[in-house]
């Protein structure tokens, strides 16, 4: 009788676990602001821009805010999300879901098949790392939001720039490209060495050694940083191929979804677009 209990027991809880899973809030806008971050004054204004943005293009840009995630993987929910709200057109698959998550400091960018070649990984890190984070660190939610989106919107569009404080000047090198660049100088220069040592002979020979060392360690350093630069460049600008992106967990304590939240744009419904896991994940 108590073996027959305990398995009724794991059988009802097996049975359960499924519905601890968060739940895909309804698409109710293109804002679903369920943390909620926005005045309702500036999710009308961001909610009209996008209607606009959809009315010049075709794209589908979508924002939900969230609470917390209970513990889901950040990528795993947000594909979920874009998947069931069928953002973008069938066939073009052209929609982006912007994800914002203050219980668990996270933000993404999903980003449709159709678009993972303008919207690119690297592009849609760089909004979330320049314009997003800053303002979020800053606890400048809404702030943080419209920059993204607007930069988001600017990216398809081919308008957006970056911030100038962010932008590499035309003599300045970031992101640690200076160590590459000295351990470049560092290889050239022994490189040469190495060359000049058939020069050795004498005073004059060891000098000459020296000088084309020096000189073509110059070079090849030189060389070597702009080949790194162009090579970085160039996969920077790249397509992305649309792999899903390591899932990473979460803990929070949001319920379920309420009736509550901005819902802006009403009638609005996605296309049946589809995704593949394109896009960049951030904290702040």
């Amino acid at each position: 009788m108590l073996h027959a209990l305990l398995l009724a027991v794991v059988a009802l809880g097996g049975a359960a676990a499924p519905a601890l899973a968060l739940e895909v809030p309804p698409l109710t806008g293109r804002i679903v602001d369920a943390a909620p971050l926005l005045p309702a004054d500036r999710a009308a204004s961001l909610s009209s821009e996008l209607a606009a943005h959809e009315a010049r293009t075709g794209n589908q840009v979508a924002l939900l805010t969230l609470p917390s995630l209970e513990g889901e993987p950040l990528e795993d929910f947000s594909h979920r999300v874009a998947t069931a709200w069928k953002l973008g057109h069938k066939g073009t698959d052209n929609g982006v879901l912007v994800l914002v998550v203050p219980g668990d400091r996270k933000v993404r960018i999903e980003v449709g098949y159709g678009l993972e070649g303008t919207l690119t990984d690297a592009k849609s890190s760089r909004i979330i790392r320049e314009e997003i984070a800053p303002r979020f660190r800053d606890g400048d939610f809404p702030g943080g939001i419209a920059a993204g989106v607007r930069a988001v919107l600017g990216t398809i569009e081919g308008t957006y720039t970056q911030p100038e404080r962010q932008r590499d000047g035309a003599g300045s090198i970031g992101d640690g490209t200076w160590d590459i660049f000295f351990i470049a100088l560092l290889v050239g220069t022994l490189t040469a060495a190495f060359i000049g040592h058939h020069w050795k002979g004498g005073s004059i020979g060891s000098v000459l050694a020296f000088a084309l060392a020096f000189s073509s360690g110059w070079v090849l350093a030189i060389a070597a940083a702009v080949l790194v630069l162009v090579v970085t460049s160039a996969l920077t600008g790249l397509p992305s191929g649309g792999g899903r992106r390591a899932s990473h967990t979460f803990g929070g304590g949001f319920g379920s979804f309420g009736g509550g939240g901005f819902g802006g744009g009403g009638g609005f419904s996605g296309g049946g677009g589809n995704f593949g896991g394109g896009g960049a994940s951030g904290r702040w």
